[in-house]
């Protein structure tokens, strides 16, 4: 697909989060600082503010902290020379200006591939815990309006069967020792770090816990199974399924997704968290069925196996993960996009003819 095919996919899905009844207008004539703003979340807040400016004349004005300068660049080269648009050049964990002053602050800069954890798992850990610190600092010296960090589902841990769908309460066993447990750890942490400065210093923080976000942007080479499932269906390269009907994950559009964070910034209850998803538990079978259904052209191989029988399998794997959405739901959202939908618009997004 062209790049004015995805501009107007991506105006198409802007346009329903806005369309959301939520107070815009305490955004208007603010200044918001989104951090790790190169990432699939994030950077759709990011779309979405400016679209508000573009559209609704709200006059925002984002900062994006960002680590990779030649990668934003490149990847929000569609909006050079924008006014409304900088950019921070650096690591979240180095101290940050004392002169820049901000209204809101988005914090989503982390490692978010499984696949790095175990590379980097200080890395990991230094931007949950040290970045937190950081930005809460500059959100105390502001006397910001609000801060949203992107926590992740995976604080919950290994769920007890019963508990299915997990409520924000819900919390299971997480092996500090198992090294690839450095992200749920540092994001669960994270949380009470941001209650903390909650708490003593009355710094209105909301925390999402979203579920497995997936559309267009997505980078398809993170190494989770939605992106390697719909990267085979686009290059008809065979599909290789570990514990497929064992493994569940709960799949939620990115629009959806992305009205349900800003749900949260504007509407949330300061020092709570919000889990961010559907109430639909999908098998990773029934995932790949789905996408077959769209993906009529492919007719490489499929291919079965199990943990016990691959080596390949990450250890400390949670199984189940669906969550409980009734307290986002409580805000007024709910999720509108079926799986079926969000997987025709994510591989016509990446140029698949249906």
């Amino acid at each position: 697909m062209d790049s004015e095919s995805r501009k107007k996919m991506m105006k198409q899905d802007l346009k329903y989060i806005v369309e959301h009844d939520l107070p815009w207008h305490n955004l208007d004539n603010s200044t918001v600082l989104i951090s790790g703003a190169n990432g699939h979340l994030p950077s759709y807040m990011l779309e979405t503010l400016l679209y508000l400016n573009d559209v609704h004349s709200k006059n925002i004005k984002i900062i994006a902290l960002v680590r990779n300068k030649e990668k934003s660049l490149q990847y929000f080269a569609h909006h050079q020379g924008r006014k409304d648009l900088g950019f921070i050049f650096q690591d979240v964990c180095e101290p940050i200006d004392n002169s820049l002053k901000v209204d809101y602050i988005i914090h989503a800069a982390s490692q978010a591939s499984p696949k790095y954890y175990e590379v980097d798992p200080v890395g990991t850990l230094n931007a949950n815990i040290v970045g937190t610190i950081n930005l809460l600092k500059l959100a105390q010296r502001c006397n910001s309006k609000g801060f949203l960090f992107f926590s992740t589902g995976g604080v919950l841990g290994r769920i007890k069967a019963s508990s299915i769908p997990a409520k924000e309460t819900d919390y299971g066993y997480i092996d500090p020792i198992e090294i690839k447990s450095c992200y749920n750890q540092s994001k669960k942490m994270a949380e009470n770090i941001c209650a903390s400065w909650a708490s003593q210093y009355n710094i209105p923080i909301t925390i999402v816990r979203p579920s497995y976000i997936y559309g267009g942007r997505m980078p398809l080479s993170d190494g989770r199974a939605f992106s390697n499932f719909i990267s085979s269906a686009l290059n008809n390269d065979p599909i290789h399924i570990i514990d497929g009907d064992k493994k569940t994950r709960s799949f939620c559009y990115i629009s959806d997704a992305t009205a349900a964070f800003f749900t949260v910034l504007l509407l949330g209850e300061p020092g709570q968290p919000y889990n961010v998803g559907v109430e639909s538990e999908t098998t990773i079978s029934e995932l790949v069925d789905e996408i077959l259904k769209v993906a009529t052209k492919y007719d490489s191989q499929i291919s079965y196996s199990t943990s016990k029988t691959n080596k390949t399998v990450r250890r400390g794997s949670i199984d189940r993960s669906c969550f409980d959405i009734t307290k986002v739901k409580s805000l007024g959202w709910s999720p509108k996009h079926s799986l079926a939908d969000g997987i025709e618009k994510t591989l016509k997004y990446y140029g698949y003819k249906i």
